[in-house]
């Protein structure tokens, strides 16, 4: 076993105090996100004020959606998985350097009703502590990373995001939303719950797109008596794939590419995907193995989403839950702080800085 040296937090809880910061003011962060589709460690360097920079990631598809029994409880053997993969996610987290480790679960384990036992279990076989996210929780990290990416000038922002268990809505002006819902209307969810057939028969279609707006509607009326949102934004890998299938660039041309999702493209291809088996989606640009079977049921949300909230085009965002984290981590650290200038603020000339009205150019009053 690797010598384990960050240690294990829940998530948004400092664990490390503002003095943990490396060199050049860089940290390592990792954080362990507990999905209903994948389990996934992603690694950043990053420091307060700076953009995270990918380091390394690990992760492994885990629906633990199919691991649910009678009961609605997760089986012996997805716990077995679970501890198996943090075990490994805490050894990678060790072997490059982490100082500080988020952990957290989402729908998956949230509405499992042996939830609780099994974060006590994987707590008591890892040393692990995660971290359970409320579907408010998570809709508010999520936006509050979008913020961060498009800035105050996007206005109003309407975020949402297509789970495996469940689907988040968060809008708002500020930085963190003004109302932020989950609804059980996640692909993986769906799927298992709607469309055994494969492909689909054509009764199941229907009643899946009535039941989702019938779902939808309620939550749409509360938005619509807040203010309008001026962008609409996609951040689950649920919209990443829609938008691939529609034509946007692929993952490879990198983050800041301009990717968008049309309704009336997504509105063609929902109709197309009613029509393939999950073998045929394959085919299709940006869709793995793990998505081709709730690739449809996926499609008919945003749809009846962007439907519903009269929305055209949706832009995908390519920060989300994980980004959020990270990013309200490091503003801990800020607050948590000296709120000094920067190292290379105070190393400039005390001449140059006076000329420029920086505070920094003081001289400390001698004792």
């Amino acid at each position: 076993m690797v010598a384990r040296r960050i240690s294990p937090t829940a998530a948004g809880v400092r664990s490390n105090s503002p003095e943990g910061l490396r060199h050049n003011g860089n940290m390592r962060l990792g954080v362990l996100d507990i999905g209903s589709n994948t389990v996934h460690l992603l690694l950043v360097d990053a420091h307060p004020g700076g953009q995270p920079i990918p380091f390394a990631s690990h992760k492994r598809p885990l629906s633990l959606v199919q691991y649910l029994d009678d009961d609605g409880a997760i089986t012996e053997a997805g716990q077995r998985e679970l501890v198996e993969f943090v075990l490994e996610a805490w050894e990678f987290a060790a072997k490059h350097r982490v100082e500080d480790l988020l952990a957290f679960c989402t729908s998956a384990i949230r509405e499992a009703s042996n939830g609780a036992q099994v974060l006590a279990r994987v707590q008591q076989e890892t040393t692990v502590q995660m971290r359970e996210l409320t579907g408010a929780e998570e809709a508010a990290m999520t936006f509050f990373a979008v913020r961060r990416w498009y800035g105050w000038g996007a206005g109003t922002i309407l975020d949402l995001d297509i789970g495996g268990g469940s689907f988040e809505l968060a809008l708002g002006a500020d930085e963190l939303p003004s109302k932020a819902v989950s609804v059980p209307l996640g692909a993986q969810r769906l799927t298992r719950d709607w469309l055994q057939e494969d492909p689909p028969s054509a009764k199941s279609v229907k009643d899946l797109r009535k039941y989702i707006r019938s779902t939808l509607k309620p939550h749409v009326k509360e938005f619509s008596a807040l203010a309008a949102p001026t962008l609409i934004t996609g951040t689950s890998k649920t919209f990443r794939s829609l938008a691939r299938v529609t034509g946007a660039a692929p993952s490879a041309m990198g983050p800041f590419v301009r990717r968008e999702l049309h309704a009336i493209d997504l509105g063609l291809w929902t109709q197309r995907l009613t029509a393939m088996s999950a073998a045929d989606r394959l085919h299709l640009p940006g869709v793995s193995e793990a998505r081709a079977t709730q690739l449809l049921a996926g499609a008919l949300v945003a749809e009846a989403a962007l439907e519903l909230f009269k929305g055209e085009t949706l832009q995908i965002c390519p920060w989300a839950l994980r980004e959020g984290l990270i990013l309200r981590r490091l503003d801990q650290l800020v607050f948590d702080g000296p709120l000094d200038p920067p190292r290379h603020v105070t190393a400039r000339p005390a001449a140059e800085l006076a000329a420029i009205g920086s505070p920094a150019a003081v001289e400390p009053v001698a004792k």
